[in-house]
């Protein structure tokens, strides 16, 4: 968008003066009043560009700009008009002329603002949050970089692009995803963190954090890891604010602590309530320039108990007092679209002649990086096949602008072969990762963490292909190179060894494995806590291992303390606890404890139907528990009966060849055999033996175990010779495989 551009007719852009992911706010003129305003705009994304994707930008430009607009009070960002021109989505606000608070403490070096500037704010921010709030409007990104200090004293907030009109849940959870909190991990709610229902609390929340950071320098809980983070907010009580800086007020200090209460519940009542408490100590001074104050020192991390899925893998983001913090090793999401340098991994090699390509914008690469994030969030949400087509669209537009080599579009095309692994196309989204992995070792060399990343997701889809002697390899190389870059406790390090671990059960290597997940869930443990959830996949891994080994009590053990863990830092309905406690069924049903089985399976086919409904797979799965222990009880009516209901759900659900559809199938042929029906028996036994044959393979262990079962069904029936020659056919091709496989 060049400068001078007229927007409608009416509003000239004059300069930038912001940008976001979304969208870039110019100083502008507006021709018919003759004054200068700040016009936020939506770019358009291409003819390239996910459709469904700009359609949902779009819209939530459209919310922003009906909510916004409807907002009249000092204290809030004035909207003067909102529109489309020429495909642009445009909000016309006030020009601010100030600092945000984020720019305040970076000004004073980071250290926390007077204490008559706190209190200024604080009134003042309460009181605009106060007129929101009663217009049924939560703000839900509360932080000093949405906070602005106006020349002449005055405080507005900015920013409602994800606000939400209270009576309004539905719209806004169609855009964001469900389970999806919005935020920034430093000032969110114990709520926002949990995924369930926020209120103006939430808000009030944030603002207490924010209030803590620029009274204190620091953010409640100021550390280095976002895990860390979300867990001090809904668990660890924060460092009362005057052991970071005494001379605050008694009061302030309790204003704060009240903000930061871990329930909704505990918190002032709203924001007018704090309004009167603030204003209610002082009197009220007249605007002083910010000053430099003593710094505090940032308190530890905590550990705790219940943090949803969608926080795996979250940074830090940017705090106000400094820069933001970041994960290892770096996001691929964040596009690098500057400077990089190629070199090699080995030696000296030939420099090829570089293209002559011209400089992309900066306003380009930027919608680049928007699209590519924009990517990340569908999958995050489990639209792979979405996610892909985004991913492919940025990384051919990243290829044309910056070169096949450039780390942006090898991080493009590293998304492309992960959707591909997650649809089930695992041989191609193998060949993109070797395409990628060959250029990060050319540009980068062979042991940069991307490098290594792409190597490590090769190695998981050899696994998915069924080639884990080939998995083993990579896995064992990378795993060496972390370790002597990274060292043995790295997070990535203990990652690849995780995997490798469970790719030694692929092997058959069960002891090995069983050991190898031992000392990775010790040292997880002492890392990362004992309740984070990669040490409770490990310990998971551990238990399976030991259930592979025939190690059932054991195994019995470690599922019920990984259970109990995950529903303290999950919730008891969290997918990973869920999964655990079915495990837990396998083992006592493996122990002939059929009675506590088939309990545990009730409860849980229960509590998975609430969640995630009646035809869910792993519903059906918890069903088909019930089947088998219910047979292993005798109960062989009610086992049939469930058993035939299971299988007509997995047949129209999943497919009439999909293994768990013939499992029920098979469950079917075991009760009518049991009940004494062998011919209706032989019918399925055979409708099951052909479909695997048919799908896997006539020498494929699943195939040869489906003959067996209708070899052993010929002679209950009396057909002894048939079963004979049956059995002989398996067992030759048994032997074929065997000789095969030398």
């Amino acid at each position: 968008m060049g400068d001078n551009r007229l927007i409608h007719g009416r509003y000239r852009l004059l300069d930038l003066i912001g940008r976001g992911g979304m969208g870039e706010v110019w100083r502008a003129r507006d021709e018919s009043l003759g004054r200068l305003v700040a016009v936020k705009c939506l770019k358009p994304l291409g003819p390239n560009h996910d459709h469904a994707f700009t359609r949902v930008l779009r819209e939530r430009f459209r919310r922003e700009a009906r909510v916004a607009a409807a907002l009249q009070h000092r204290g809030i960002t004035v909207v003067h008009d909102f529109g489309e021109s020429d495909g642009v989505l445009y909000l016309v606000m006030e020009l601010l002329d100030g600092r945000n608070l984020s720019q305040l403490l970076e000004d004073n070096k980071q250290h926390p603002l007077p204490v008559a500037d706190v209190l200024e704010i604080a009134e003042q921010v309460a009181a605009a949050l106060a007129y929101c709030h009663e217009q049924g409007i939560v703000h839900r990104d509360l932080k000093p970089a949405n906070i602005v200090r106006l020349g002449d004293g005055t405080v507005k907030i900015c920013d409602f692009g994800i606000a939400r009109l209270g009576h309004d849940i539905g719209f806004t959870s169609r855009l964001t995803g469900t389970g999806i909190a919005m935020g920034t991990p430093h000032y969110m709610s114990p709520e926002q963190i949990s995924g369930t229902e926020v209120d103006q609390r939430s808000d009030l929340y944030s603002f207490g954090c924010v209030l803590y950071e620029i009274a204190t320098g620091v953010p409640p809980f100021d550390l280095d890891d976002a895990w860390a983070i979300l867990v001090g907010h809904r668990d660890t009580p924060p460092r009362p604010p005057r052991e970071h800086r005494p001379e605050l007020p008694e009061y302030l200090e309790r204003v704060v602590l009240d903000l930061l209460a871990k329930e909704p519940a505990e918190r002032p009542g709203d924001a007018r309530e704090l309004a009167r408490r603030i204003s209610g100590h002082r009197a009220a001074p007249a605007y002083v320039p910010t000053v430099v104050a003593a710094g505090p020192v940032p308190g530890a991390p905590a550990r705790a108990r219940r943090l949803p899925s969608w926080t795996r893998g979250m940074t830090t983001g940017h705090k106000a007092a400094g820069t933001g913090l970041r994960t290892t090793p770096p996001d691929p999401a964040a596009g690098l679209s500057g400077e990089w340098i190629a070199r090699p991994a080995t030696g000296p090699v030939e420099e090829p002649v570089p293209e002559e390509r011209p400089t992309p914008s900066p306003e380009v690469l930027t919608a680049l990086a928007g699209r590519h994030n924009a990517g990340l969030s569908l999958g995050r949400l489990g639209r792979w096949a979405e996610a892909g087509e985004v991913h492919r669209a940025v990384a051919a537009e990243r290829e044309h602008l910056l070169g096949p080599d450039h780390p942006d579009t090898l991080a493009s095309r590293y998304e492309v072969a992960f959707t591909l692994s997650r649809t089930g196309r695992a041989p191609d989204a193998l060949r993109e990762y070797k395409h990628v992995a060959e250029a990060r070792i050319r540009t980068l060399g062979a042991d940069h963490p991307d490098t290594l990343a792409a190597r490590q997701e090769m190695a998981y889809v050899l696994g998915q292909l069924n080639r884990p002697f080939d998995a083993h390899r990579v896995y064992t190389s990378v795993l060496a190179a972390r370790e002597r870059t990274m060292g043995p406790d790295h997070p990535d390090t203990l990652r690849c060894q995780h995997n490798l671990a469970f790719n030694l059960s692929r092997l058959g290597r069960l002891e090995d494995s069983y050991r190898m997940a031992r000392e990775v869930a010790a040292a997880r443990a002492r890392v990362l806590g004992p309740d984070h959830p990669d040490t409770l996949v490990t310990r998971y891994e551990v238990a399976y291992a030991l259930g592979q080994l025939g190690r059932w009590s054991e195994a019995l053990e470690t599922y019920r303390e990984v259970a109990e863990a995950r529903a303290r830092a999950l919730g008891p309905d969290h997918p990973d606890t869920l999964a655990a406690r079915h495990e837990i069924g396998i083992s006592l049903g493996r122990l002939g404890r059929s009675a506590e089985a088939l309990d545990l399976y009730d409860a849980l086919a229960e509590d998975r139907t609430r969640i995630q409904g009646p035809t869910h797979p792993e519903t059906l799965r918890a069903r088909h528990g019930r089947c088998v222990n219910l047979g292993r009880l005798g109960r062989w009516e009610e086992a049939l009966a469930e058993s035939r209901d299971v299988s007509a759900l997995r047949e129209r659900a999943l497919g009439p060849d999909h293994p768990d559809t013939l499992i029920s199938r098979r469950e079917v042929a075991v009760g009518l055999g049991w009940l004494g029906r062998w011919a209706d028996a032989l019918t399925e036994y055979r409708r099951v033996a052909a479909a695997r044959e048919r799908v896997l393979g006539a020498d494929h262990p699943d195939t040869l175990a489906g003959r067996n079962d209708e070899a052993h069904c010929l002679q209950q029936l009396g057909r002894g010779a048939e079963a004979v020659a049956l059995y002989r056919r398996v067992a030759a091709l048994r032997q074929e495989r065997a000789s095969g496989g030398q």
